[in-house]
């Protein structure tokens, strides 16, 4: 039989942010104080999300408003990254983005951490955007997933195919 091990992933729900980003639309659409504002949020492409505004602190509003919703839904604001409001004709524009994989630099912080950990017979593959953890005993992988889920690596990771 082959040693237990599990996956560590960062994934997002896309119907759960689809779900969000209408919420915050309807919420924005219906909010007294962004009347008149003509705040919009849609989407722009299949990770990224647009926002327009005719003030910049609206758009910081908007942005918050569409925080709220994510966090409502269970996705972690580190799968979400908002770039710096900009001036277009009138009003504002801010693009932020759905970030999902882990990328290879953090992967090789995350592989990092469980060497130093120093549990016996545990090692970690970097498999792409996601990292295969296999150990002689299950105990030892409770106890990496303790350890990464106590430790903050930037991004938002889950524990997938735990056999």
């Amino acid at each position: 039989m082959a040693d237990p091990s599990f996956d560590v992933v960062s994934k997002v729900d896309h119907q759960e942010v689809d779900n969000a980003l209408q919420q915050a639309s309807k919420e924005l659409a219906q909010r007294f104080d962004f009347r008149g504002t003509d705040t919009t949020i849609e989407w722009s492409g299949t990770e990224a999300v647009a926002f327009a505004s005719s003030t910049e602190d609206r758009i910081k509003a908007a942005v918050d408003v569409f925080k709220e919703k994510l966090v409502k839904r269970g996705i972690s604001l580190k799968a979400f990254e908002a770039g710096e409001p900009q001036s277009s004709g009138k009003g504002y524009k801010l693009t932020g983005k759905i970030i999902e994989g882990i990328d290879a630099e953090k992967a090789k912080k995350i592989s990092k951490a469980i060497r130093d950990a120093g549990l016996k017979g545990v090692q970690a593959q970097i498999q792409g955007d996601q990292l295969r953890v296999t150990g002689k005993k299950k105990d030892a992988l409770q106890e990496v997933i303790a350890l990464l889920k106590s430790e903050d690596f930037g991004v938002a990771l889950q524990f997938t195919n735990y056999r």
